[in-house]
């Protein structure tokens, strides 16, 4: 599974009104994996950036003089995200400026619907947290996930921080770990090795349920089951009927 962790810096909020992206950062994870590959650029807008996203990002006009602009960097990065999953934080936003972009290109239209498909972390994170703050930062505490580095917006640093939320998000190291099973052909004969996640020397202990409380459970599920009209999904287990073996044939 290949996915794409962006994020855009831009020269104001509203790109029907004339505003453009500025920065794009993007960071390549497969298998949930960081490969190391990205994608990185500073864009001439041809505009003024209002003063309220400067304070945000930091980046001014006279920094963006001579960067190229969007038409001359779109190729790489349409070849750098075609097909993947683009993973983003308030993922409307930044898809509407880069729509806006793409549609001043000449040639066939393109979107990103049609490059790619899109997850929305804050969705994601508003579902998982209802009622919380979801921005990045509170993200990053809520997962310690370490943003020190993190004074002003910056595309590229705030792509690899959110990939690091992404993965706390959705099964953190725990499922990075067991997803590292390894096919070792050859000397193993093709078995795999998968790393343990619990350290050797911590015995693991099995409660198994007594009579009591088996017999409890399936008199619940009987009663779930009855005020369900037979609809339960666990219905209690049947005894299992041996049939008698008739000796005298035998």
């Amino acid at each position: 599974m290949r996915q794409i962790v962006l994020d855009t810096e831009t020269t104001g909020l509203e790109p029907e009104l004339g505003h453009r992206i500025i920065e794009i950062g993007c960071v390549e994870l497969i298998n949930r994996r960081a490969t190391g590959r990205h994608f990185h650029k500073y864009i001439d807008p041809e505009r003024l950036i209002d003063e309220g996203a400067a304070s945000v990002h930091g980046i001014t006009r006279e920094f963006l003089q001579g960067k190229p602009k969007f038409a001359e960097i779109v190729e790489e990065l349409v070849l750098f995200i075609d097909g993947a999953e683009l993973v983003i934080h308030n993922a409307a936003f930044d898809t509407a400026f880069l729509d806006a972009e793409l549609a001043r290109i000449q040639g066939p239209s393109r979107t990103i619907a049609k490059l790619c498909r899109v997850l929305d972390t804050l969705a994601l994170a508003r579902g998982m947290h209802p009622g919380q703050r979801n921005n990045l930062d509170a993200l990053c505490k809520r997962y310690s996930i370490d943003n020190s580095r993190r004074e002003l917006h910056g595309a590229l640093l705030d792509a690899r921080i959110l990939a690091d939320v992404y993965l706390a998000m959705t099964g953190g190291q725990a499922a990075l770990a067991l997803a590292e099973s390894t096919a070792s052909a050859g000397a193993n004969g093709g078995a795999q090795t998968i790393r343990a996640l619990v350290r050797p020397s911590i015995p693991l202990v099995v409660i198994s349920a007594s009579e009591e409380e088996l017999a409890a459970h399936a008199a619940m599920l009987a009663v779930i089951n009855k005020a369900s009209g037979g609809k339960c999904l666990w219905p209690a287990p049947q005894p299992q009927v041996i049939p008698e073996v008739n000796r005298s044939s035998a």
